[in-house]
Parts: C-alpha cells; sequence; structure tokens
C-alpha cells in the first residue's frame, strides 16, 4: 500500500504543553462555578437560607443597608403571624431598613426576634438593619397596651381594665360606650352588655375607646353570624337577644360544670313557669361576685334582674359571654334537670337533679365539703 500521507490518529492529537493550555481553558472556569453551587447548597443545608443569606452577602458585598442610627420616629405594627421575613417587609416599606435582606442577616444572629409578640413598635427611620434588630426585642420599645376582656366580665369591670391598663380616663371611656357608633345590633337596644367579646385587645397609638369598644361589638356580631344565631334561636322559640341573655347566665354559673346541661335547666325552668333562681343574677344586682352564696338581704332586692323574685329572664345580659356558653345557649343538651348545684369546691364538681328532694340532697353534699374543706 502506497503512503498517503496520513499520520497515525495518536499522533493528530496536540501534545505537551498546547495541549494542557487547551483542557484547562476549557472546563477551568465551568467547573469552578459548579462547585460554588454545589457549596452553597451544602452550607444551605447546614446553617439554614437566613444565615446562607449573610454568607452570600459577606461573598458579594452585603445587602443594601443605612449607615444609622436612623432619624424621626416611626411606629410600626407586628401582627399575630407575622414571620420575620413579614417583619422585615413591613420595616422595609416604613423606611425603617434598607432592604430585607439587610433585616434578615442581622436578625439571623439574634433568636430573640422569634420572640417578639404582636403589638405596636417605635423605631426610626433610615436605621441599620442591626439596631432595627436590637429596637425590636428591647421590651421598652413597644408604644402599646393590652385589656383583657375575661370570660363573664360585666360592662363595669370591663371599663375598670380599659381604664387600668390605658391612658384613657374612665369619662372617656364612659361616654364611648354611649356613642351610637358602637355597632351594636338592634337588639341589644343600645346597651352594650353582652355584646363586648372577651378577649385580649392591643391598644396601639391610633386607639380611641371608642374604637376599642368597636372592635369588641364587631368580633360579637360576627360570632353571632358564625354560630347562625338567628336561625338557632328561632329554632328554640326565642329572642335572639334572649339567647345573649341564657348565654350570659350559663357563662355565670356553669364554671366548669357542663355549660349545655346548665342550659338546658334554664330552659326547662322557663318551660315550667318556675323563677330560675339563680344566683349569678343577685351578683349582678348587687354588684358583687366571687361568692357561691347570696344572702337573704341580697334576694330581697326588688330588681327586674333578680331572679329569686321575678319569673322569666332578665331584660339584658348579665355579663359578656364567650363563644362556648353561647353555643351552649343555642345548643342545650337533652334532659329534665331542673336544678344543679356545685358539690365540691376544690373539684368544681356539679350535680343535676330532677327533683327538689334530689337537690336538696346535693345541697347538703355541697355544704359538708365546704365544713371539710374550711369554708366555700
Amino acid at each position: 500500500m502506497s503512503d498517503l500521507g496520513l499520520m497515525p490518529e495518536r499522533e493528530r492529537r496536540p501534545s505537551g504543553h498546547r495541549a494542557a493550555r487547551r483542557e484547562k481553558k476549557r472546563r477551568g472556569p465551568g467547573c469552578f462555578f459548579i462547585l460554588l453551587i454545589v457549596a452553597a447548597v451544602c452550607v444551605a443545608g447546614y446553617l439554614g437560607l437566613s444565615k446562607v443569606v449573610g454568607v452570600a452577602n459577606d461573598f458579594f458585598g452585603g445587602p443594601e443597608d443605612y449607615p444609622g442610627p436612623g432619624t424621626g420616629s416611626v411606629v410600626i405594627e407586628v401582627s399575630k403571624g407575622d414571620t420575620v421575613a413579614g417583619i422585615g417587609r413591613e420595616l422595609k416599606a416604613q423606611d425603617v431598613v434598607a432592604s430585607v435582606d439587610a433585616f434578615l442577616s442581622a436578625a439571623s444572629g439574634a433568636p430573640e426576634i422569634n420572640q417578639v409578640q404582636p403589638g405596636f413598635y417605635q423605631l426610626k427611620t433610615k436605621m441599620a438593619a442591626d439596631d432595627a434588630v436590637r429596637t425590636l426585642i428591647d421590651p421598652s420599645s413597644r408604644v402599646d397596651s393590652t385589656v383583657g376582656v375575661p370570660e363573664g366580665a360585666r360592662v363595669d369591670q370591663v371599663v375598670e381594665s380599659i381604664v387600668k391598663n390605658t391612658e384613657f380616663s374612665k369619662k372617656q371611656v364612659n361616654a364611648a360606650l354611649e356613642s351610637p357608633e358602637l355597632g351594636l345590633p338592634p337588639a341589644a337596644e343600645g346597651n352594650p352588655e353582652g355584646y363586648l367579646y372577651p378577649a385580649t385587645y392591643t391598644v396601639g397609638p391610633d386607639t380611641t375607646p371608642l374604637s376599642l369598644f368597636q372592635e369588641m361589638v364587631k368580633k360579637s356580631v360576627q360570632l353571632d353570624q358564625d354560630l347562625d344565631l338567628v336561625g338557632n334561636a328561632d329554632t328554640l322559640g326565642i329572642s335572639p337577644h334572649d339567647a345573649r341573655v341564657v348565654a350570659s347566665i350559663v357563662q355565670a354559673e356553669a364554671g366548669t360544670a357542663d355549660y349545655a346541661k346548665v342550659a338546658r335547666v334554664i330552659y326547662n325552668r322557663l318551660d315550667e313557669g318556675m323563677a330560675l333562681q339563680m344566683d349569678s343574677t343577685i351578683h349582678y344586682v348587687s354588684g358583687k361576685d366571687g361568692s357561691i352564696w347570696t344572702s337573704a338581704e341580697a334576694r330581697d332586692i326588688d330588681s327586674p334582674y333578680n331572679t329569686y323574685m321575678y319569673t322569666g329572664l332578665p331584660p339584658s345580659p348579665i355579663g359578656n359571654p364567650g363563644e362556648k356558653a353561647l353555643k351552649a345557649a343555642l345548643n342545650p343538651a337533652d334532659g329534665d334537670w331542673l336544678y344543679f348545684t356545685l358539690v365540691d369546691a376544690e373539684t368544681g364538681e356539679t350535680k343535676f337533679a330532677e327533683s327538689y328532694s334530689e337537690h336538696q340532697q346535693n345541697v347538703e353534699e355541697l355544704r359538708q365539703n365546704c365544713r371539710d374543706q374550711g369554708g366555700c
């Protein structure tokens, strides 16, 4: 065969340092960035996303941040359920921090940020992210207060709580209660008793006594809708207002007892034309509570709320019932009980009876337990 001048395959490949330079040029940069990405993913799995943000920011120069210390004053609200990122977005929107990333980077080194409670906080605009984090976790930066409305609290007790826990005067609070703008349903006939939803309320810089009461009433009205108060009351043959009256008595009387059974006792007595004889209504008349007993003198008070003296329901609720009591008033248990009484003040045990003789036995059990326990 003749020689055509073709070199064997191995002889046509580049050799020496030229080949090495070509291989290095072809794979070098690509491999570097792939390794960088893989390393970042591994770090993310180990440190968590927020710390990776800080590592990446350090590597690439860091996120936009103000030098601080900030100027002026701004109040921001931390709402229930807000994440750290959500707080950062609110701070960015209010120009407290320059970027959300800067805030997240600063927050990654302060685990206390996860314990920040819902409320209002006073900061400055154009703060360094580290300073913003330190301010948020400082309790002294809060510029709000809270008002608690316990289940069963009377309007006068709600007023006392507001005056005690805010800077509002009693005169301001009482004036707000008389406002036609409270949002009360027609059934309330202008009386807020029973329509101030039991909950804990945040009083911020812009809160007024009227707006605070409006929030309570709004929650109460919403609960009525959620439970179909009108429809369920109609099924029971009572008005929505009377359903709230029953709920308020259940709230005051039940304690740890079965709420639905207490509600049934009330309805059974109404059906029988019996006086309700609920001590809680006497406490409402006298303005006292905290005792399971009432005096003969208190039971002689002439008032439409005196259910020993007058049959039927009181003219309005005797307190502000919670959801459990209202559900019981709308869905009473089935049974023929006409009486109930606490029999053990320490455990809260309550017994129900269909006959007066059985009830008397239960009352004697209560008296004996009170003697054994050093008084009730």
